[in-house]
């Protein structure tokens, strides 16, 4: 068994009791490891005697559960009304092709992952970005190139 099911394991079984307790253990998983492996979904079943397919279809249902690993670092893209108004479309479909990827992935090197967020609190200043904790707003392409270096 690898270390990775082996934290799948413990933490399973730590929260196994709780009502409900499949999503609280996927955000366990994920808070721990990152993501979701493949490989937690067989153990995750076992313990709490569900079906491969009922774990394997929480995770793929929920976008906020990664399957990869993520990146280094997280690009999120506001896609509220209010940054939509300031250009958040064409900013996000620059990021896409930037980085050459689409939300919910990460670049081939794992520096980057990119997600879409809704609202960043930032909405005088649209379009807003926020990489992993740090909000930037009014970015343009040009700005987002300079924050991505």
């Amino acid at each position: 068994m690898t270390e990775h099911n082996h934290t799948i394991q413990r933490l399973a079984e730590a929260g196994a009791d709780e009502a409900g307790a499949l999503l609280p253990i996927l955000h366990s998983i994920q808070d721990e490891l990152g993501y979701v492996p493949e490989a937690a979904v067989p153990i995750v079943a076992k313990v709490l005697n569900l079906s491969r397919a009922d774990v394997h279809g929480v995770v793929s249902f929920y976008h906020l559960f990664r399957s990869e690993p993520p990146g280094k670092q997280t690009l999120y893209v506001c896609r509220a009304e209010a940054c939509q108004s300031m250009g958040s479309r064409e900013l996000e479909r620059y990021a896409r092709e930037k980085l050459e990827i689409d939300f919910h992935q990460t670049t081939a090197d794992g520096k980057f992952s990119l997600e879409p967020i809704y609202c960043l609190g930032n909405c005088a200043c649209s379009p807003a970005v926020m990489i992993d904790e740090d909000v930037y707003g009014r970015v343009t392409p040009e700005r987002l190139d300079e924050l991505l270096a």
